[in-house]
């Protein structure tokens, strides 16, 4: 008997150590908009910085203001923070928008490209060994937003910053579009794809009647199809990601029509589409693919920004947030993510004290679910659908702990609305049936109270 224990035992042991050796983890850093122009000196009541838009900055210190972009100290105190967290991740993605929020008159060609260059010499310089998967942001341009579909200056000299990074033939596909493919740490059976979603943003008047800028789609669909028959299994790395603002109703980024595409290639491969990884907003997000039967296929992440700045969008009420960086939990065979772990920085003790990277949460933890698979990620949406706890927390982590505020009946229809729903179409029709349930609830308790008033009387 104790021979049969000591198998059992052994085994479990063995079992045990396959999984953690089938676990691996990655950085995800994204939205860094370094504003070079930030001067901060004790006293300094009027604006530090270019990218405040002529705000005033009573608040600023040495790590930032929350309507500035990021001053090079929370630059580098982010990706040092990375280091010390976690030293040597299996890789690090890193999607872009790294120029400060200002017009285009203020910066230039030369500009964007030593901007790029900076970020890109810490990152290596602190991470020397470490595989980096990085995709331009709609800021990684001059002028911003205006991306183009063929070669470039900046394509040629971007891929040129980041040859260390890329093989061969994803330079050439780089130079042509800002987009390539590799297989994941150059192992068999695991692949990346990292698109220049900016081709597809509507405010990109050199793709506007495009139908397939850079042939990116065309492209897309070929790898995914030879993937397929290669068994591989994908991630998708962006900038820009399809959908809604949550922050702003009736706000997407992509034109109709490419939105639809993306969704289609989500539909099309969903099978070996396993994680897809965005930036853009500066929240702390996620969205939802289903099938055409309402069953969850797919999950995408989007991660919260490094720049504090507060969005200028109008209609966005106090859109700062806390800096923030992530890391990944990953099966490294069939690249499910197991779990998300969310590091930040109190920019306001940072500036009173000094630089305290910590854990915000653990996605598992904070959600009760057991991974981030696609059902999972279902089911943390339906929490913060139909339960005000979930809700506020998540709403809470969206701004990485900045809006400590309580999500309102309107403000649960914008969240709610855009983490379900990609479909342009699908999106309008939630939000109204989401306002036309409010409506009745709203309607329900006035006369619940009416009733319970009018029974006291009695």
């Amino acid at each position: 008997m104790d021979y049969i224990l000591k198998v059992l035992f052994l085994a479990l042991l063995s079992i045990s150590a396959q999984g953690k050796l089938l676990t691996g983890s990655f950085w995800h850093i994204t939205d860094l908009h370094w504003d070079p122009t930030y001067k901060f000196t004790d006293g300094n009541s009027g604006s530090v910085c270019n990218s405040s838009g002529n705000r005033p900055t009573p608040q600023a210190g040495k790590y930032g203001d929350y309507v500035c972009d990021s001053p090079w100290d929370l630059i580098s105190s982010s990706v040092h923070a990375m280091k010390d967290i976690l030293p040597d991740p299996d890789f690090i993605i890193w999607t872009g928008d790294d120029t400060p929020h200002v017009p285009n008159e203020d910066l230039g060609e030369e500009e964007v490209l030593s901007i790029i260059s900076n970020i890109t010499y810490i990152i290596k310089e602190v991470f020397p060994k470490t595989k980096v998967y990085s995709a331009l942001g709609n800021h990684d341009y001059h002028p911003k937003n205006q991306l183009p579909d063929t070669q470039s200056n900046i394509y040629e000299q971007v891929q040129n910053l980041w040859k260390d990074w890329l093989d061969p033939a994803s330079r050439g596909t780089f130079k042509r579009g800002g987009y390539y493919t590799e297989k994941l740490l150059n192992q068999t059976g695991v692949r990346v794809l990292v698109l220049n979603t900016n081709l597809y943003y509507d405010q990109n008047k050199v793709t506007e009647n495009i139908k397939d800028p850079a042939d990116q789609f065309k492209w897309a669909n070929q790898v995914l199809t030879e993937a397929t028959k290669n068994k591989e299994k994908v991630y998708i790395v962006g900038h820009i990601p399809p959908g809604f603002f949550e922050k702003k109703r009736h706000k997407p980024w992509f034109r109709p029509e490419f939105n639809q595409q993306y969704m289609d290639l989500i539909q099309n491969y969903h099978n070996i589409i396993i994680g897809q990884f965005f930036g853009h907003h500066h929240t702390d997000s996620f969205r939802m693919f289903y099938s055409s039967s309402g069953s969850p296929i797919n999950a995408m992440f989007l991660s919260p920004g490094v720049t504090p700045w507060k969005t200028t969008l109008p209609g966005v009420v106090d859109g700062a947030n806390n800096p923030a960086i992530r890391v990944f939990e990953y099966n490294t065979k069939t690249l499910l993510v197991e779990d998300i772990v969310t590091y930040y920085l109190n920019l306001t003790y940072a500036n009173i004290a000094h630089a305290r990277w910590e854990k915000e949460y653990r996605l598992t933890e904070a959600f009760t679910v057991p991974d981030a698979s696609p059902a999972s990620m279902h089911q943390v949406l339906e929490q913060i659908a139909h339960e005000n706890c979930y809700l506020q927390k998540y709403y809470t982590f969206n701004s990485v702990n900045y809006d400590l505020s309580v999500c309102n009946k309107d403000c649960r229809i914008d969240h709610v609305c855009a983490l379900r729903e990609v479909s342009f179409e699908a999106y309008e029709h939630c939000v109204e049936k989401e306002g036309a349930s409010s409506t009745i609830q709203a309607l329900i308790t006035v006369n619940v109270a009416l009733a319970l008033s009018f029974w006291a009387i009695l």
